[in-house]
């Protein structure tokens, strides 16, 4: 797998820079770690991730595994901020607690234009999935 090209603190400036109304201050999103062909997000918990039935929301948790593999791709290839998800498959496994998610992202191959790679949600605290997760993005051509 390729070596880490950004690190957290490249990846929080760059997506920040990118992607303010998605990345920002208030959005509770963290880049905990980076390595060779992964990363660690957290989402930090929120009473507006709530829906009926109290537990997180299906679309919560399919943005931070979208997010996840986005970063595990910019670390693994550097700032190509126009790589887009081509697909994405969840499985919801267990109710999540209300608290911070964790989303640990690795990509299973790593191509020109092909990344494909899978993301374990799990509660803060917990060692049990609450969802799995595997997606395919499109890298564009680099000049």
């Amino acid at each position: 797998m390729a070596e880490v090209l950004l690190s957290a603190a490249e990846l929080e400036a760059l997506l920040a820079a990118e992607f303010p109304q998605a990345f920002h201050a208030g959005s509770g999103l963290s880049v905990e770690a980076v390595w060779a062909g992964g990363c660690r997000i957290r989402q930090r918990f929120g009473e507006g991730m709530i829906r009926p039935g109290g537990t997180i929301s299906g679309p919560t948790l399919m943005a931070l595994a979208d997010f996840a593999m986005y970063v595990a791709i910019l670390a693994s290839i550097g700032p190509v901020p126009l790589a887009v998800t081509t697909n994405l498959n969840i499985n919801f496994l267990r109710k999540p607690a209300q608290r911070d998610l964790l989303a640990d992202a690795k990509l299973l191959k790593l191509g020109k234009r092909l990344a494909v790679g899978e993301v374990a949600l799990r509660s803060d605290g917990d060692e049990d999935l609450v969802a799995h997760v595997t997606s395919t993005y499109s890298i564009p051509p680099r000049a």
